[in-house]
Order: structure tokens, then sequence, then C-alpha cells
């Protein structure tokens, strides 16, 4: 007989091979695929993740403690709005636009150097640039040398970005999530329990997936323009193209569009 913490050991690891599903690899690829740094990568998987754990917790908790029902239109909604996002990333890459913003919103891309800083007692170094004279944070906003050195050099742009898609992929998998834990953990507090290691084993899962599909791109950058341009383009092919695909399958297949929605939380 299987003892909640054999459970959770399993829901860490489907929450892992759930980093893995078509839409959220596709997702990430064109989020990455401008990024210069395996490290920097597997932090924004770890926001994706962080989204996406978010919106399981509130709607799967909602599901399992509250009894929530969601209707086949809302439902196929949901699923709708990932193939939507897909399509936004999509365009987005092959317009350049993701580029652009990228360079622009980048700190990193403002002149800048690192130097040793001290506030007070309080010693640690920072990017600073000079574009004129800009101070990478105010004395008060001391964050610790390895917050600063990270996310200071993504960009908030970065950093966002991924959250946001997340938290969209959440909602499209949370009631299945839920109802599958349903299922198997009858007790309210023990299956919110199972959704947040769910969540801790998705976030792994997409740092481990992000890193890797990063390699390539890091890789080609420097020495082959002309690859590393053909994989961005190919990045947002398939995103628009899995985008339009799901859109149709929600719309049309599954009755969105129609005034026969037919849903079923997989």
């Amino acid at each position: 007989m299987l003892t909640f913490t054999s459970i959770l050991v399993l829901g860490f690891f489907l929450g892992m091979r759930h980093a893995t599903d078509p839409d959220h690899v596709i997702a990430v690829t064109t989020i990455v695929s401008r990024q210069r740094s395996v490290k920097h990568a597997a932090i924004i998987g770890a926001l994706w993740g962080v989204g996406h754990t978010l919106t399981i917790l509130l709607v799967g908790s909602a599901i399992v403690v509250f009894g929530l029902v969601i209707p086949p239109r809302v439902g196929l909604t949901m699923e709708l709005s990932v193939g939507l996002m897909l399509i936004l990333l999509g365009i987005l890459n092959l317009s350049g636009i993701t580029r652009w913003m990228t360079e622009t919103l980048t700190p990193a891309n403002l002149t800048e150097h690192r130097h040793v800083h001290s506030h007070g007692d309080y010693i640690h170094n920072h990017w600073h640039a000079h574009a004129p004279e800009i101070h990478g944070h105010a004395e008060s906003a001391t964050a610790v040398s390895w917050f600063d050195r990270t996310f200071g050099r993504l960009g908030l742009y970065q950093a966002l970005r991924p959250l946001v898609v997340g938290i969209v992929h959440g909602l499209a998998g949370s009631a299945a999530v839920a109802l599958l834990v349903l299922t198997t953990i009858r007790v309210p507090s023990l299956a919110v329990a199972y959704l947040l290691v769910f969540g801790l084993g998705t976030i792994a899962g997409m740092m481990l997936i992000t890193a890797a599909i990063a390699v390539p791109f890091a890789v080609s950058a420097p020495r082959f323009t002309r690859l590393n341009h053909g994989l961005s383009i190919a990045s947002g092919l398939v995103s628009f193209a899995f985008g339009v695909f799901i859109v149709y399958q929600m719309g049309f297949a599954s009755g969105l569009f129609t005034g026969h929605p037919n849903w079923s939380p997989r």
C-alpha cells in the first residue's frame, strides 16, 4: 500500500514529467531562443515553473477544497489561452520584436561593468551602467550579491515573460491535475500538499529542460550566427503552428466557437 510520502515522491516526478508536455517545451524554447547563458535559461525555466505552480495551487486548491466545478466553456477558454499565447510568442519571435525588447530592456546592454560597492558596513558587487550615470539600485535596496548579479542582468522583461507564460499554462492544466489528485487523496490538506510538491517537480523539470534547450543557442551564437538565427526562426514557426493547432482543437473540434462545447480535463 502506498504511503503518503511515496505519493509525494511520485508527485514530484510526475511534476517533472509534466514539464515535458509539448506546449510547455515549445513555449520555453521560444523564450530562451535569444539566451546566451545556460544559467539564465535555467532561471527562466524556474520562473515559468513558479508561475505554473501558483496557478496550479490556486485553482487546484479551489477544486480540491471547495469542490469547484469548471464549466466546459470556461475550461476550453483556458485551453484556448495557451494556443493564443503560443501564437503570440511565435509572432514576436518571427517579427524580431522579442529580440528588440530583449536588447532594449535587458540591463546588460547599457555599457555596463561590475564593481565592488558599499553602503556603510554592507559591501557587495553589482552591474553598473553609465548612459549617462545610472546607478543599479537605490541605496536602501541592498539585495544579496547573487540576486543582484543574476536578476539584475536578466532584466525585468526577461523575468516577467516566463512567469506570465507559466501562469497561463497553469490555468490550462490545473483542473486535470486537481481531479487526478482527488481520485487518489481524499483528505483536502494532503491533496493541496501534493499539488505543491507536484509544482516543485515542475519547477525542477523545467529548469533542466530550459538549460538543455539553451545549450545549442548559446554555443551557436558567437560562432555560427546564421545557425543561431535559423534556430530562433524555427522555434518561432513551431510555436505559431502549434498555437494554431490548439486554437483549432479548442475552438472548432471541441466546440468552443459553436453551441455545443465538449471538454474534459486532461
